[in-house]
């Protein structure tokens, strides 16, 4: 389970100082994210296949005497918590994508008009 865990902070951590260096985050446009969803999705999906390969490395050539079966529950949960941390963080970066492309759309967008005026007031929003 902790070289499970291992290798998942190891991609992780390879992962996020890529998206980092590249300033991948400050970025967007349909261009930019299209091919960017799929390397990430590629790269979880290559994190997951290294562990999903190292566990059945061992399956079936270990059995677990009566007192020590209770690690395979652990087990089990050790590996939902590892496609939790990833459903996360590929959530986290599509959102900022996602919120990047938003904020650039309408700052583009027209401003609207100004403030009516009335009698040579402003009108505004603003309180006393």
């Amino acid at each position: 389970m902790v070289i499970t865990v291992a290798m998942h902070a190891a991609g992780f951590a390879v992962l996020l100082r890529a998206i980092v260096r590249s300033h991948a985050l400050d970025r967007s446009g349909f261009r930019f994210v299209y091919p960017s969803l799929i390397i990430l999705t590629c790269w979880l999906i290559l994190i997951h296949l290294l562990e999903v390969s190292v566990w059945g490395g061992g399956y079936g050539d270990l059995v677990l005497s009566k007192p020590w079966r209770m690690l395979a529950p652990l087990e089990a949960l050790t590996g939902t918590l590892m496609f939790g941390l990833s459903t996360g963080l590929f959530f986290a970066i599509v959102h900022r994508w996602i919120s990047n492309w938003m904020q650039r759309g309408t700052a583009s967008a027209p401003h609207s008009a100004a403030p009516m005026e009335k009698r040579g007031v402003a009108i505004t929003n603003e309180g006393p």
